[in-house]
């Protein structure tokens, strides 16, 4: 098994030590070459190949089973309650019917799926963290210890996290779904953070995981998102996808101070004006000022809508992945669940141009999919008064006069 220490400090990140640990990224790749013996390695598709797998996607989601909420609104209407009285609950009842076309929707199996990525980015002093924070968090979520895996557990729903292209290779382990596009993104300030290839290479990363996991038997998905510096190109995406200021989408991530914020602000403004990302076009969006981690969690909200699954939104990191989805396929945001409203400030922005409102108000900001861990149980409740709750004629009780 190749080994990384799991608290490796910027002390011992040397530059001496920089080509063993992409030389252990190399011989990692062939070695995952050798397992996926037999299938197509996504590496080896063109742009065009890629971008057709991308599209054949999109062109499969579907518009929300009309009669099936119209069965629902009916069940709704003729319980002890009056109409409409329990708000978002009855809306979520609906929309998971819509989506599985059923007037008895159930929920089977839960998932997190958390997409680990890198960024450039993180060299202009964007973060309060350093980069090798992210493969220790990964080692940490793999070993039960981090915030989303205590909720998830309390929610009875498993995470699966991906390495889609954590900078520090990570050890070869088991609970690692590997499938890295590269050693994370390019610097935005100074090029484009990724190539197109590479975007729809994350695009389908996150397809596909979402893909493996339905197939699974997982019929209730969450976003979840690792990654030092990833409030930054989340913050570009929102900007560009909202029109709106710099500024006004800005926060202060893991918890950097003023002039750490200036600093964030300066690099996001200085990659939009080096990059010039045509807001009228998400892949171009993505390819110049986004992360693979962000791809990912757009992928596998476009797989769970052509898969007529419903996908819980996370915070900030996620709900900029929506917006990129969103902007691939409109029809993807009938399957999107908003979980919580993150105190970032442009997370509100990024959810209104969705056309959502979050379930929950924690005042949270940590990601990895802990308030969409936390809304499965609103999800679940939802399904439980749709199941459970007496009719006015079942419990003999007089419905509103007319």
């Amino acid at each position: 098994m190749l080994r990384l220490p799991t608290t490796w400090g910027a002390a011992e990140m040397t530059v001496k030590s920089r080509p063993q640990i992409y030389l252990w990224s190399g011989l990692y790749f062939f070695y995952k070459l050798y397992q996926n013996k037999g299938g197509k390695i996504m590496e080896n598709l063109t742009e065009s190949q890629l971008n057709t797998q991308l599209q054949t996607l999109i062109a499969s989601i579907s518009d929300l089973n009309e009669e099936s909420i119209g069965q629902i609104q009916k069940r709704l209407d003729s319980l002890t309650k009056p109409q409409g009285s329990l708000g978002q609950l009855e809306s979520l009842a609906k929309q998971l019917g819509g989506i599985q076309q059923t007037s008895s929707p159930k929920i089977l199996k839960k998932a997190v799926l958390l997409m680990a990525g890198d960024h450039g980015v993180a060299a202009e002093g964007v973060s309060a963290f350093p980069q090798e924070v992210t493969p220790q968090m990964v080692y940490n979520i793999i070993s039960g210890g981090a915030a989303i895996n205590v909720l998830a557990r309390h929610a009875n729903a498993e995470v699966f996290c991906t390495d889609v292209g954590v900078a520090i290779p990570l050890e070869l382990v088991g609970d690692v779904i590997q499938k890295r596009v590269a050693n994370g993104t390019q610097n935005m300030t100074k090029g484009p953070a990724m190539t197109r290839q590479q975007a729809l290479q994350a695009l389908l990363v996150g397809a596909e995981v979402a893909d493996e996991k339905i197939r699974a038997g997982y019929n209730l998905l969450a976003t979840g998102d690792l990654g030092i510096g990833n409030t930054t190109p989340s913050s570009a995406i929102v900007a560009l996808l909202t029109n709106s200021a710099v500024e006004s989408v800005v926060g202060r991530g893991t918890g950097i101070d003023d002039a750490g914020l200036i600093k964030k602000r300066q690099a996001i403004e200085k990659a939009i004006e080096f990059n010039k990302p045509d807001p009228q076009d998400a892949l171009d969006v993505l390819t110049k000022v986004g992360g693979f981690e962000i791809a990912a969690i757009a992928g596998s909200i476009l797989q769970a809508a052509a898969s007529r699954v419903p996908i819980v939104i996370d915070g900030f990191i996620s709900t900029a992945g929506a917006l990129i989805a969103a902007n691939l396929a409109p029809k993807s945001i009938a399957y999107m669940i908003p979980s919580h409203g993150s105190v970032e400030i442009g997370h509100r922005k990024a959810l209104a141009a969705l056309g959502l409102d979050p379930v929950l108000n924690l005042n949270m900001r940590l990601g990895e999919g802990t308030g969409a861990a936390l809304t499965f149980h609103i999800v679940e409740a939802a399904l439980r008064i749709l199941e459970e709750m007496a009719t006015f004629a079942d419990a003999g009780v007089s419905e509103q006069s007319s």
